[in-house]
């Protein structure tokens, strides 16, 4: 039996009582993170969830009036390494499930995260 892939589909809202009166969609798979953007011109930007190395999820007080959040996802991607989903419902839930997708991602893909930490090369006098 084939395991049921999940999928988020969230628009971007606007602050004011939360309603998706917007042109910015995001699709949240377990392989990509995809970021619709525009009404006449359209910009459609992916990121492979493996690449994503770190989340979070910011709530300005305005935001916690209408029940919505920030999630940021901080990625290993050269053309865009912060990805913000802005002011978007079930944040809690969709920030927990990148988290997860994207360690199964690393996993299957068998890839690793390194941090640079600055080490200093020293020369031999």
């Amino acid at each position: 039996m084939e395991k049921e892939k999940r999928e988020y589909q969230e628009k971007k809202r606007i602050l004011f009582l939360g309603l998706p009166w917007t042109f910015t969609n995001y699709t949240i798979g377990e392989d990509l993170l995809t970021v619709k953007k525009g009404f006449l011109k359209t910009v459609e930007d992916d990121c492979y969830m493996y690449k994503i190395q770190d989340v979070k999820m910011t709530t300005t007080l305005m935001e916690r009036i209408f029940g919505l959040s920030t999630v940021i996802c901080y990625t290993g991607d050269t053309t865009d390494p912060q990805i913000s989903l802005t002011h978007i419902k079930h944040a809690r839930e969709i920030k927990g499930f990148i988290l997860e997708a994207s360690e199964l991602a690393r996993q299957k893909k068998r890839t690793l995260n390194t941090l640079d930490i600055g080490t200093i090369e020293t020369e031999d006098f």
